[in-house]
């Protein structure tokens, strides 16, 4: 089974699991939690919500096809 497929079936386990599995599972990973809690600085809060209102008056958004598109793209030039 690849990386994706158990992290696809470990975040649907957890949607279900009962109270004392998520616990056990929470004390095997809670140091790894801890290193890598993630701390955004204010530039970039400050981008994120620029590009949200941006998004919500209107602006011009990329279809995830045009979007597959320009990586393939981006791909091809890196060979």
């Amino acid at each position: 089974m690849n990386t994706t497929s158990i992290r696809q079936q470990l975040h649907n386990y957890l949607e279900v699991a009962d109270d004392k599995k998520l616990k056990a599972i929470y004390v095997m990973v809670e140091d790894d939690l801890k290193e890598i809690s993630v701390a955004y600085t204010n530039e970039f809060k400050a981008e994120l919500n620029r590009r949200v209102e941006y998004y919500l008056s209107g602006g011009k958004m990329v279809t995830p096809a045009e979007m597959n598109k320009r990586l393939k793209a981006v791909r091809k030039k890196r060979k």
